[in-house]
C-alpha cells in the first residue's frame, strides 16, 4: 500500500509542478527538501484524502512539513489501516 500511496504523491507533486528526478523516501517535504509551502502542503494533503479516504486536520499541516516522502506515506498508510479498522469494526458490530 505504501508503494501505492508514494507514487500517487509524486505523481499529485509532478501535476504540481515540482520536480521529482532526485526525491527519495528521505527527501523531506518542507524547507530542507522539496521546499513545498503551506498552501502545496494543503493541497497535496486535500488529493490525498480524496484519493485513499483519509482525513487530516488543519493543524498537522506543519507536522507534514517536517516529514520525509517515506514518513507520510507511513503516515497515510496508518490512517487507512486504521480507518478501514474501524470501519470493519462497526461492520461486524452491526
Amino acid at each position: 500500500m505504501q508503494d501505492r500511496i508514494r507514487e500517487f504523491v509524486l505523481a499529485a507533486l509532478t501535476e504540481m509542478q515540482y520536480d521529482v528526478s532526485e526525491v527519495t523516501g528521505d527527501t523531506d517535504l518542507g524547507p530542507a527538501g522539496l521546499d513545498l509551502e503551506s498552501l502545496a502542503l494543503a493541497d497535496l494533503s486535500v488529493q490525498v484524502e480524496d484519493e485513499f479516504a483519509v482525513k487530516f486536520d488543519l493543524d498537522e499541516m506543519e507536522n507534514t512539513a517536517l516529514m520525509t516522502l517515506d514518513e507520510f506515506t507511513a503516515d497515510v498508510a496508518r490512517r487507512i489501516a486504521v480507518g478501514t479498522g474501524a470501519a470493519a469494526t462497526a461492520g461486524s458490530a452491526a
